[in-house]
């Protein structure tokens, strides 16, 4: 029998498999959700000046407790054009660059004013400095600010852009084909017999690789004839092909075959998992392919654990594995067998319950699961209170 190839090795096999793509520029509008490709350095000094951080009037700290005389004003973006004498003081607002001659703010609250006669009318700043935002509190000009390989999140986003960068460079997107195998197969809300299954691993496919840097290219449902299968797969020009069904060992499990015979290589098949276990992945030429089972849990369970991955590794991803954290177990749980175990799961005041049913074509316990308990091989047997891994999915 052939043994079960462990997660871990998968893992390590399948990116093995997939160097990373191009680099490409984009403007930063564009980058979102996509990974950096190079280190970026700040191209200027945030603030750039010394800023108020609230309204009230700019003074010297050796001056209180005052009185002033008020001389002007500072906005953002229309800073006092002048210089602040002995006992003069100027209204400020937040954002605006503190004037030359005074180091500190002194609060709205805290001020009475009388014409041009500033008062103190409270206790006042404590320390010099109080309420200023100096040059460079950020980051300054030269700053490492993004690794190669983090994801441009919305913030990161726009640090880049306060850092003074108007495109990043990134990988280019990923082109995914994306195929159902099936003669039972009919597309979602087609007529259907009793002996036919409405096609959804596609919809399910596409969906979970949303806010990912790709480009999908729908296959279509394609029939249980080699022939077909193999000059689909010939035709094929992506970065990965990922395949639903027929990834098994029965007469009408034709994908590797039709692979083979396309000239595709295969490096791996079966691995410790469940569900989700008949995985297929290897080349055929520049496109990588991963054979996901046709169950809908297996298919959904093993693009999170191995499709997305790839895609983030091909896009750049430093670190592309889901993370889990730990939770508390709700209930007890039975000793685990040979393989990774992905348990559909909920979350009900702060404790984690396994579902009841876990076969893997029951797609409402999916949909009811919160997160996924990871039970690692040969797993002992877990009582209520103790810790366990999850991944989340929400």
């Amino acid at each position: 029998m052939t043994r079960l190839l462990p997660l871990s090795q998968a893992w390590s096999r399948l990116f093995a498999l997939a160097p990373q793509l191009p680099v490409e520029r984009v403007a930063i509008a564009a980058a979102a959700g996509r990974w950096a490709a190079a280190d970026l350095h700040a191209l200027r000094t945030q603030p750039s000046a010394d800023l108020s951080a609230m309204d009230g009037y700019a003074i010297r700290f050796a001056e209180l407790p005052g009185p002033w005389r008020v001389v002007g004003e500072s906005a953002a973006g229309r800073g006092f054009a002048g210089q602040a004498g002995l006992g003069e003081a100027v209204r400020i607002f937040t954002g605006a660059p503190l004037p030359l001659g005074t180091d500190t703010v002194m609060v709205q609250e805290e001020a009475a004013r009388d014409g041009n006669t500033l008062r103190l009318a409270g206790e006042g700043p404590a320390t010099q400095g109080r309420n200023v935002r100096r040059r460079g509190l950020d980051f300054r000009e030269g700053d490492l600010l993004i690794r190669a390989g983090e994801r441009l999140t919305p913030a990161r986003l726009a640090l880049a852009g306060t850092a003074g960068h108007g495109h990043v460079a990134v990988r280019r997107k990923v082109r995914v084909a994306i195929a159902a195998t099936g003669d039972e197969l009919v597309a979602p809300g087609a007529p259907i017999g009793e002996a036919q299954l409405p096609e959804t691993n596609r919809l399910m496919l596409a969906a979970q690789l949303a806010g990912l840097p790709v480009e999908l290219l729908d296959l279509g449902i394609l029939p249980d004839r080699r022939e077909v299968l193999e000059t689909a797969f010939r035709a094929v020009d992506a970065d990965l092909l990922v395949t639903s069904g027929g990834a098994s060992v029965g007469d009408h499990d034709l994908v590797r075959p039709a692979l083979e015979a396309a000239g595709a290589t295969i490096d791996f098949w079966r691995i410790a998992l469940r569900p989700g276990k008949p995985v297929m992945a290897g080349r055929l030429g520049e496109t990588v392919v991963l054979g996901l089972p046709g169950n809908p849990v297996s298919a959904f369970v093993t693009a999170l654990l191995f499709v997305r991955p790839l895609v983030a590794h091909l896009a750049g991803a430093v670190d592309p594995l889901p993370a889990t954290r730990a939770a508390t177990l709700g209930e007890p749980l039975a000793a685990n067998g040979e393989r990774t175990d992905y348990l559909r799961a909920e979350i009900r005041d702060g404790r984690v319950f396994a579902s009841t049913l876990q076969d893997s074509a029951m797609l409402r316990t999916l949909a009811r699961a919160t997160c996924l308990i990871v039970r690692a091989p040969h797993a002992p047997a877990a009582r209520t209170g103790d810790p366990v891994e999850i991944l989340d999915l929400a």
